[in-house]
């Protein structure tokens, strides 16, 4: 080794700060884009129905992927609020895609949605109990 240099660890790859509140930005706009057209431009009531489903699962996970940044933007924090971000994504753009005429095969992909949803939310709660000690200090 150098004289003066020291070895250390890389630092983790992070999207960059904004990607995150980006897609949830996404996520509402798809929301408000698939439920609008529920509600005015389709007649079949299972089609509606599963996008309306979708849309009552991905808007207050938008607001609530706000929140948890507003409470604390860390890194603990961010990984929980991706895992809710993508899983309600995941969920709603299946049954999006589902009313839309897509094979019935496509509904395997809504219990990984939901599944990320689900450990995102066990992740944050396990966080909020325990995050400090988990927090790397400087």
């Amino acid at each position: 080794m150098v004289a003066g240099m020291t070895t250390s660890s890389p630092a983790p790859i992070r999207p960059p700060a904004r990607l995150l509140p980006a897609l949830a930005a996404a996520n509402a706009i798809i929301a408000l884009a698939f439920g609008t057209f529920a509600a005015h431009g389709i007649e079949d009531p299972l089609a509606k129905g599963w996008i309306m489903t979708g849309v009552t699962f991905q808007l207050p996970h938008v607001a609530a992927v706000f929140a948890l940044l507003a409470w604390r933007d860390t890194p603990l924090v961010r990984s929980g609020a991706w895992a809710v971000s993508i899983g309600s994504l995941i969920f709603a753009a299946d049954l999006d895609a589902l009313a839309l005429g897509a094979p019935r095969v496509v509904a395997a992909f809504a219990p990984i949605g939901g599944s990320l949803m689900m450990i995102g939310w066990l992740w944050l709660g396990f966080v909020a109990l325990v995050g400090d000690r988990l927090e790397r200090r400087p």
